[in-house]
Protein backbone atom coordinates (compact mmCIF):
# COMPACT_ATOMS: atom_id res chain seq x y z
CA UNK A 1 0.00 0.00 0.00
CA UNK A 2 2.93 2.53 0.82
CA UNK A 3 4.37 1.92 -2.32
CA UNK A 4 0.82 2.13 -4.54
CA UNK A 5 0.25 5.44 -2.65
CA UNK A 6 3.84 6.82 -3.39
CA UNK A 7 3.51 6.02 -7.79
CA UNK A 8 -0.03 7.54 -7.30
CA UNK A 9 1.54 10.45 -5.66
CA UNK A 10 4.52 10.79 -8.41
CA UNK A 11 1.60 10.55 -11.13
CA UNK A 12 -0.63 13.31 -9.40
CA UNK A 13 2.76 15.39 -9.28
CA UNK A 14 3.95 14.59 -12.55
CA UNK A 15 0.70 15.94 -13.89
CA UNK A 16 0.30 19.07 -11.80
CA UNK A 17 3.43 19.62 -13.42
CA UNK A 18 5.43 18.74 -10.41
CA UNK A 19 7.85 16.44 -11.63
CA UNK A 20 9.96 17.40 -14.76
CA UNK A 21 8.98 14.90 -17.88
CA UNK A 22 11.38 12.24 -18.69
CA UNK A 23 14.02 14.14 -21.76
CA UNK A 24 15.20 10.46 -23.14
CA UNK A 25 11.82 10.33 -24.98
CA UNK A 26 12.23 8.88 -28.35
CA UNK A 27 12.82 10.99 -31.56
CA UNK A 28 9.88 11.90 -33.69
CA UNK A 29 9.94 11.43 -37.61
CA UNK A 30 10.55 15.28 -38.06
CA UNK A 31 13.98 14.87 -36.08
CA UNK A 32 14.95 11.84 -37.63
CA UNK A 33 14.62 13.32 -40.91
CA UNK A 34 16.24 16.48 -39.65
CA UNK A 35 19.34 14.15 -38.39
CA UNK A 36 20.32 12.26 -41.17
CA UNK A 37 23.12 11.67 -43.70
CA UNK A 38 23.17 13.77 -46.26
CA UNK A 39 22.79 11.11 -48.16
CA UNK A 40 19.31 9.81 -47.12
CA UNK A 41 18.24 13.38 -47.24
CA UNK A 42 18.40 13.30 -51.24
CA UNK A 43 16.63 9.92 -50.99
CA UNK A 44 13.86 11.56 -48.69
CA UNK A 45 13.71 14.72 -51.15
CA UNK A 46 13.68 12.63 -54.19
CA UNK A 47 10.94 10.04 -53.04
CA UNK A 48 8.59 13.03 -51.90
CA UNK A 49 9.11 14.28 -55.76
CA UNK A 50 8.00 11.20 -56.91
CA UNK A 51 5.07 11.54 -54.37
CA UNK A 52 4.30 15.01 -55.24
CA UNK A 53 3.87 14.30 -59.11
CA UNK A 54 2.61 11.39 -59.14
CA UNK A 55 -0.28 12.59 -56.57
CA UNK A 56 -0.89 15.43 -59.18
CA UNK A 57 -1.04 13.07 -62.30
CA UNK A 58 -3.40 10.85 -59.94
CA UNK A 59 -5.79 13.91 -59.17
CA UNK A 60 -5.61 15.49 -62.91
CA UNK A 61 -6.17 12.08 -64.65
CA UNK A 62 -9.52 11.51 -62.39
CA UNK A 63 -10.57 14.85 -62.96
CA UNK A 64 -9.91 14.79 -67.05
CA UNK A 65 -11.54 11.00 -67.15
CA UNK A 66 -14.75 12.15 -65.42
CA UNK A 67 -15.23 15.03 -67.93
CA UNK A 68 -14.55 12.58 -70.56
CA UNK A 69 -17.06 9.84 -69.13
CA UNK A 70 -19.83 12.95 -68.49
CA UNK A 71 -19.30 14.33 -71.98
CA UNK A 72 -19.13 11.41 -73.85
CA UNK A 73 -22.76 10.16 -72.39
CA UNK A 74 -24.21 13.76 -73.94
CA UNK A 75 -22.15 13.18 -77.19
CA UNK A 76 -24.27 9.19 -77.34
CA UNK A 77 -27.04 11.01 -76.68
CA UNK A 78 -26.98 13.48 -79.23
CA UNK A 79 -25.67 10.97 -81.69
CA UNK A 80 -28.38 8.61 -81.11
CA UNK A 81 -31.30 11.23 -81.60
CA UNK A 82 -30.01 12.87 -84.10
CA UNK A 83 -30.99 12.39 -88.05
CA UNK A 84 -28.04 13.84 -89.59
CA UNK A 85 -24.54 13.49 -89.33
CA UNK A 86 -23.87 17.36 -89.64
CA UNK A 87 -26.69 18.11 -86.60
CA UNK A 88 -23.94 15.25 -84.44
CA UNK A 89 -20.48 17.73 -85.89
CA UNK A 90 -22.37 20.63 -84.86
CA UNK A 91 -22.10 19.88 -81.29
CA UNK A 92 -18.68 18.15 -81.12
CA UNK A 93 -16.55 21.40 -80.72
CA UNK A 94 -18.88 21.89 -76.98
CA UNK A 95 -17.73 18.04 -76.42
CA UNK A 96 -14.37 17.58 -77.23
CA UNK A 97 -13.00 16.34 -74.38
CA UNK A 98 -14.95 12.69 -74.81
CA UNK A 99 -13.00 10.41 -77.02
CA UNK A 100 -16.13 9.62 -79.35
CA UNK A 101 -15.96 12.87 -80.31
CA UNK A 102 -12.27 12.05 -82.17
CA UNK A 103 -13.89 8.83 -83.58
CA UNK A 104 -16.67 10.89 -84.93
CA UNK A 105 -14.67 13.42 -86.58
CA UNK A 106 -12.51 11.39 -88.08
CA UNK A 107 -15.20 8.48 -89.32
CA UNK A 108 -17.15 11.94 -90.36
CA UNK A 109 -14.30 13.60 -92.52
CA UNK A 110 -13.53 10.15 -94.42
CA UNK A 111 -17.02 9.52 -95.21
CA UNK A 112 -17.61 13.39 -96.19
CA UNK A 113 -14.35 12.78 -98.66
CA UNK A 114 -15.80 10.09 -99.95
CA UNK A 115 -19.27 11.29 -100.47
CA UNK A 116 -17.77 14.43 -102.34
CA UNK A 117 -15.91 12.86 -104.94
CA UNK A 118 -16.69 13.93 -108.61
CA UNK A 119 -18.59 11.18 -111.02
CA UNK A 120 -16.40 9.43 -113.17
CA UNK A 121 -16.56 10.63 -116.89
CA UNK A 122 -17.99 6.78 -118.28
CA UNK A 123 -20.79 7.85 -115.64
CA UNK A 124 -21.78 11.13 -117.29
CA UNK A 125 -24.92 10.25 -118.90
CA UNK A 126 -24.70 11.18 -122.47
CA UNK A 127 -26.19 14.60 -124.11
CA UNK A 128 -29.39 14.50 -125.30
CA UNK A 129 -33.04 14.05 -123.93
CA UNK A 130 -33.16 12.23 -121.17
CA UNK A 131 -36.35 11.13 -119.34
CA UNK A 132 -36.47 12.85 -115.42
CA UNK A 133 -34.63 10.50 -113.17
CA UNK A 134 -34.54 11.61 -109.32
CA UNK A 135 -31.07 12.43 -108.45
CA UNK A 136 -28.45 9.65 -107.85
CA UNK A 137 -28.33 8.70 -104.58
CA UNK A 138 -24.65 9.04 -102.36
CA UNK A 139 -22.95 6.31 -102.55
CA UNK A 140 -19.73 4.95 -100.56
CA UNK A 141 -16.67 3.89 -102.64
CA UNK A 142 -15.11 1.94 -99.84
CA UNK A 143 -16.39 1.28 -96.45
CA UNK A 144 -12.98 -0.09 -95.02
CA UNK A 145 -11.17 3.11 -95.94
CA UNK A 146 -14.13 4.45 -93.19
CA UNK A 147 -13.20 1.65 -90.93
CA UNK A 148 -9.30 2.04 -91.06
CA UNK A 149 -9.72 6.14 -90.38
CA UNK A 150 -11.91 5.03 -86.93
CA UNK A 151 -9.15 2.93 -85.90
CA UNK A 152 -6.72 5.33 -86.46
CA UNK A 153 -8.66 7.66 -84.37
CA UNK A 154 -9.11 5.38 -81.76
CA UNK A 155 -4.75 4.87 -81.48
CA UNK A 156 -5.07 8.54 -81.32
CA UNK A 157 -7.47 9.03 -78.42
CA UNK A 158 -6.71 5.89 -76.48
CA UNK A 159 -2.72 7.12 -76.32
CA UNK A 160 -3.98 10.57 -75.37
CA UNK A 161 -6.25 8.83 -72.33
CA UNK A 162 -2.86 6.89 -71.42
CA UNK A 163 -0.88 10.31 -71.29
CA UNK A 164 1.22 10.49 -67.86
CA UNK A 165 -0.38 6.89 -66.66
CA UNK A 166 3.05 5.32 -66.98
CA UNK A 167 4.40 7.53 -64.83
CA UNK A 168 2.63 5.89 -61.46
CA UNK A 169 4.32 2.55 -63.26
CA UNK A 170 7.23 3.96 -62.75
CA UNK A 171 6.74 5.15 -59.24
CA UNK A 172 5.48 2.45 -58.00
CA UNK A 173 8.78 0.12 -59.48
CA UNK A 174 11.47 2.21 -58.94
CA UNK A 175 10.27 3.94 -55.28
CA UNK A 176 10.49 0.55 -52.88
CA UNK A 177 14.28 0.83 -54.49
CA UNK A 178 14.79 3.92 -53.53
CA UNK A 179 13.89 4.12 -50.34
CA UNK A 180 15.79 0.43 -49.92
CA UNK A 181 18.62 2.01 -51.04
CA UNK A 182 18.38 4.78 -48.52
CA UNK A 183 18.00 2.43 -45.64
CA UNK A 184 21.00 0.62 -46.54
CA UNK A 185 23.06 3.43 -46.46
CA UNK A 186 21.73 4.85 -43.16
CA UNK A 187 22.36 1.07 -41.55
CA UNK A 188 25.86 1.69 -42.71
CA UNK A 189 26.34 4.85 -41.33
CA UNK A 190 24.82 3.76 -38.05
CA UNK A 191 27.46 0.61 -37.71
CA UNK A 192 30.23 2.88 -38.82
CA UNK A 193 29.16 5.07 -35.56
CA UNK A 194 29.29 1.79 -33.36
CA UNK A 195 32.56 1.10 -34.89
CA UNK A 196 33.98 5.02 -33.92
CA UNK A 197 32.11 5.22 -30.54
CA UNK A 198 32.85 1.36 -29.79
CA UNK A 199 29.42 1.32 -27.73
CA UNK A 200 26.82 -1.46 -29.01
CA UNK A 201 24.53 0.28 -26.37
CA UNK A 202 20.72 -0.11 -28.02
CA UNK A 203 20.07 3.81 -27.39
CA UNK A 204 23.61 4.78 -29.51
CA UNK A 205 22.02 1.90 -32.03
CA UNK A 206 18.27 2.68 -32.07
CA UNK A 207 18.14 6.08 -33.20
CA UNK A 208 20.37 5.65 -36.87
CA UNK A 209 18.19 2.58 -37.63
CA UNK A 210 15.16 4.18 -37.26
CA UNK A 211 16.92 6.84 -39.69
CA UNK A 212 17.68 4.43 -42.00
CA UNK A 213 13.90 2.95 -41.93
CA UNK A 214 12.42 6.29 -42.35
CA UNK A 215 13.56 5.46 -46.15
CA UNK A 216 11.85 2.21 -46.67
CA UNK A 217 8.66 4.16 -45.32
CA UNK A 218 9.14 7.14 -47.45
CA UNK A 219 8.93 4.77 -50.64
CA UNK A 220 6.23 2.60 -49.74
CA UNK A 221 4.14 5.72 -49.03
CA UNK A 222 5.09 6.74 -52.62
CA UNK A 223 4.70 3.20 -54.54
CA UNK A 224 1.48 1.74 -52.82
CA UNK A 225 -0.94 4.90 -54.23
CA UNK A 226 0.80 4.79 -57.29
CA UNK A 227 0.06 1.47 -57.92
CA UNK A 228 -3.63 1.59 -57.22
CA UNK A 229 -4.58 4.10 -58.67
CA UNK A 230 -2.42 3.10 -61.72
CA UNK A 231 -4.23 -0.18 -61.86
CA UNK A 232 -7.36 2.27 -61.56
CA UNK A 233 -6.41 4.16 -64.35
CA UNK A 234 -5.43 1.58 -66.53
CA UNK A 235 -9.40 -0.09 -66.30
CA UNK A 236 -10.79 2.89 -67.09
CA UNK A 237 -8.38 3.22 -70.12
CA UNK A 238 -9.57 0.19 -71.49
CA UNK A 239 -13.15 0.68 -70.63
CA UNK A 240 -12.91 3.76 -72.59
CA UNK A 241 -11.18 1.79 -75.60
CA UNK A 242 -14.58 -0.68 -75.58
CA UNK A 243 -16.42 1.84 -75.78
CA UNK A 244 -15.05 3.60 -78.37
CA UNK A 245 -15.16 -0.30 -80.46
CA UNK A 246 -18.69 -0.02 -79.63
CA UNK A 247 -19.28 3.26 -81.20
CA UNK A 248 -16.93 2.53 -84.17
CA UNK A 249 -19.63 0.04 -85.22
CA UNK A 250 -22.36 1.62 -84.23
CA UNK A 251 -21.06 4.47 -86.80
CA UNK A 252 -19.98 1.49 -89.59
CA UNK A 253 -23.11 0.02 -89.28
CA UNK A 254 -25.08 3.74 -90.00
CA UNK A 255 -22.53 4.02 -93.02
CA UNK A 256 -23.20 0.85 -94.24
CA UNK A 257 -26.94 1.14 -94.39
CA UNK A 258 -27.07 4.52 -95.43
CA UNK A 259 -24.68 4.64 -98.04
CA UNK A 260 -23.67 1.32 -99.68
Amino acid sequence: MRTLGRSTFALLLQAQGGVAPDSSASPTIVELIAGASPVVKIVLLLLALFSIISWSVILYKLWTFRRSERQSRTFLDVFRRSNKFSEVQAVCRSLGESPLVGLFQAGYAELTAQLRQPVAADMVAPAGPQPAAAAARPTLKSLPAVDRALMRASVVEVNKLERRVPFLATTASISPFIGLFGTVWGIMTAFQGIGVTGSTNLGVVAPGIAEALVATAAGLFAAIPAVYFYNQLSQRVKLFASEMDDFAMEFLNIAERNFT
